[in-house]
C-alpha cells in the first residue's frame, strides 16, 4: 500500500472499488488546520468526475498500469480494434475510452493503450497531435489574413473544426487532439 505523498497527476488508484484516475492533485495547507490533499479524479468506466479529500499519510492503492502502443485499425460500432505491433493481436477497445479525441482516429495511427496489470484495457489515448487534410470549407477572401477570425471546416475524418480564413480545401493541418483546436498549417 502506498500513502498519498506517492500519487500525483495520471496515477492510476482504486478508490471506492472503482479504477479512478487523477485528472489535478493539489497538497494544502490551511491556517491553522492539518494539511490534505484535493484530487480531481474520472472514474474509468464510466467517465464521471469527482473531487475527494486525502488525508496527509492516508494510504491509497495504486494500482499497476502497463502502457503499450497500439495501431487503430479500424471502427466497429462502438468499440475501435487496435492491433499489437509485435503478436499482431487484435483487441476491441470501447470508443468511450477514447474520449471526445475519437474523432480523429484514422486507420494506421498509432494509439496509446493502458493495461491494468496486463488484462483489461483501462485508457486510451490517441497521439497529442495528428495531420489532416480540409476536405471543405468556405474560400478565404484575400487579404483576410491579419485577423485571427476562424471559420469552420472538415476535415478527412468528417469532424468539424474552426481554422483560420487563410486556409483552404486541400491544405493539411495540424490539431490538438486534447481540445480539437487548429495549430498550424503544414506543407505536404
Amino acid at each position: 500500500m502506498a500513502d498519498t505523498g506517492d500519487i500525483g497527476v495520471g496515477s492510476v488508484i482504486r478508490f471506492n472499488g472503482e479504477l479512478v484516475q487523477i485528472m489535478e492533485y493539489q497538497h494544502r495547507t490551511p491556517g491553522n488546520l492539518r494539511a490534505f490533499y484535493q484530487a480531481k479524479m474520472r472514474n474509468l468506466k464510466s467517465g464521471k468526475q469527482t473531487e475527494n479529500r486525502f488525508r496527509s499519510g492516508e494510504s491509497v492503492e495504486i494500482v499497476r498500469v502497463e502502457y503499450k502502443m497500439m495501431q487503430y485499425i479500424y471502427a466497429e460500432g462502438d468499440f475501435a480494434v487496435v492491433m499489437d505491433n509485435e503478436t499482431y493481436e487484435q483487441t476491441h477497445i470501447p470508443v468511450i475510452m477514447f474520449g471526445d479525441s475519437a474523432r480523429f482516429l484514422k486507420e494506421g495511427m498509432e494509439v496509446k493503450v493502458s493495461f491494468e496489470e496486463g488484462e483489461n484495457p483501462i485508457i486510451a489515448e490517441p497521439p497529442t497531435f495528428v495531420e489532416a487534410q480540409i476536405t471543405y470549407t468556405e474560400p478565404g477572401v484575400k487579404g483576410d489574413t491579419a485577423t485571427n477570425t476562424l471559420k469552420p471546416a472538415k476535415i478527412d475524418t468528417g469532424t468539424e473544426i474552426r481554422v483560420p480564413l487563410f486556409v483552404n480545401e486541400g491544405d493539411w493541418v495540424k490539431i490538438d487532439t486534447r481540445t480539437g483546436d487548429y495549430v498550424e498549417r503544414i506543407k505536404k
